[in-house]
């Protein structure tokens, strides 16, 4: 089963890596430009087949994907037919000249209207866009599929599973095996006892186990009436929140960690219980999926923008005692493994398993939109950028009144794309070791 899961979710990392470039291609082949190649993955070429212009085919590292169009870089304004000159000294001069003569070798005859570099900007903004949204067209689907069509569990009340008779004065310390009354728990003082169906927590009406939780620790020492259902009776209770150092949690119930990996702590109400709950299993309709969706990318774009902290503390996890950040980021090594592990969960049904692994690849795709819209070369995003810039050239060449094709020079960008390549990489090993000896694991 662990096996399984690691290749339902390889062969669908490999299907959004695939659907990812035809988003590119189409529309490259729509507006007349001339595509060499279309390859999934990288390194050497284990099986391919040319059909027309284009040669399309699989490499052995599947980690990416690409396709090759002709004239992606614009000529030298010197150099109009595209006859270029090595005149440049500088070193980074040298490789946008050799950058743009490579962009022109596969120029053939005839191909001259066929290159990237010529199309209006609206046209390339399209292309460029296009993978990125065939990634977000593959999550959306899956998350409606999910959400409307299967459904997902939802919690629909808040009970006590036990009640902690004592409760140690720090969170490190274990349960005493006899208690003064000093040391006994709010809880138990109050009289509540597992099976109690929670109603209300100082008059705010709650359902779920992280709302309880989220009302209990706001009272530090502060009696509070706490509605219980008990035998189908409602009964109010009065508990005074003992006042506890406890990990602080964001909105969705995840532990807050520092740059180190770290766990930060605050000062709460604890009263001494474990609350568990019911949940059935409910469908979203289809008028609610484009807020699920929104939700996702939300929840994806704030993990890019806290980008540099994450990496801080998935370095410290790595080489240090930090925690792994279970919303942090991580490799398709650590996917893989997560995948397998939900797969190989033995007290979950075969369906679960499906409905988790679906929403794996649904996030996975979320990242890899709002990864690629970021407008930095070699991205996506950074050519979008390009064309944008060029837009604006021309409008203030126009305005000027200089005539003839204006172009924006993006070799000029190439020691910020090969920045950005180098530190990419770092970031895929880091984590990739990371995932090896301090896998985010379920459960934690």
């Amino acid at each position: 089963m662990f096996l399984l899961g690691v290749l339902i979710v390889a062969i669908g990392v490999a299907l959004s890596i695939a659907l990812h470039e035809i988003g590119h291609l189409v529309p490259a082949k729509k507006f007349g430009v001339k595509v060499t190649q279309y390859m999934v993955g990288f390194g050497p070429t284990i099986w391919s087949r040319r059909r027309g212009d284009t040669e399309y085919g699989v490499k052995a590292i599947p980690l990416g994907g690409y396709i090759r169009m002709i004239g992606m870089l614009p000529p030298r304004r010197e150099d109009p037919e595209g006859r270029l000159r090595a005149t440049s000294t500088g070193r980074m001069s040298q490789m946008a000249d050799a950058a743009r003569e490579d962009s022109f070798d596969e120029i053939k005859p005839g191909d001259e209207d066929r290159v990237f570099y010529k199309l209006p900007v609206h046209q390339k903004v399209v292309i460029m866009l296009g993978g990125p949204f065939m990634n977000l067209v593959i999550a959306a689907v899956l998350l409606v599929v999910i959400a409307c069509g299967v459904g997902l569990p939802k919690q629909v009340s808040a009970s006590i599973a036990s009640v902690n008779e004592c409760l140690p004065v720090q969170v490190s310390q274990s349960q005493k095996a006899t208690c003064t009354d000093a040391d006994r728990s709010p809880a138990w003082k109050a009289g509540i006892k597992p099976g109690d169906v929670v109603v209300s927590v100082a008059g705010t009406p709650v359902s779920t186990t992280q709302e309880t939780t989220r009302e209990i620790r706001k009272y530090a020492d502060r009696a509070i009436p706490v509605v219980v259902r008990r035998a189908g009776v409602e009964q109010t209770l009065t508990v005074t929140p003992a006042r506890r150092e406890m990990p602080k949690v964001d909105a969705d119930g995840a532990e807050v960690l520092t740059m180190s990996g770290e766990t930060v702590t605050e000062q709460v109400g604890v009263i001494g219980t474990s609350i568990g709950g019911t949940y059935r299993t409910e469908r979203a309709s289809l008028t609610e999926a484009p807020g699920i969706i929104g939700e996702g990318l939300a929840k994806t774009a704030s993990v890019f923008l806290r980008i540099p902290q994450k990496m801080v503390g998935v370095a410290n996890a790595a080489f240090g005692d930090g925690k792994r950040d279970t919303n942090g980021p991580i490799s398709v090594v650590g996917v893989g493994r997560v995948a397998g592990e939900a797969a190989d969960t033995k007290d979950v049904g075969f369906g679960d398993k499906i409905v988790f692994l679906l929403g794996l690849l649904a996030s996975l795709n979320l990242a890899l939109f709002v990864f690629n819209l970021i407008p930095l070369l070699p991205l996506d995003g950074g050519h979008v950028a390009g064309a944008l810039w060029e837009g604006v050239k021309r409008m203030i060449a126009r305005a000027r009144g200089i005539e003839g094709p204006v172009y924006a020079d993006v070799t000029k960008a190439l020691p910020v794309a090969y920045t950005v390549s180098i530190v990419l990489i770092v970031m895929s090993v880091l984590l990739i070791y990371a995932d090896i000896v301090n896998p985010i694991k379920l459960g934690n």
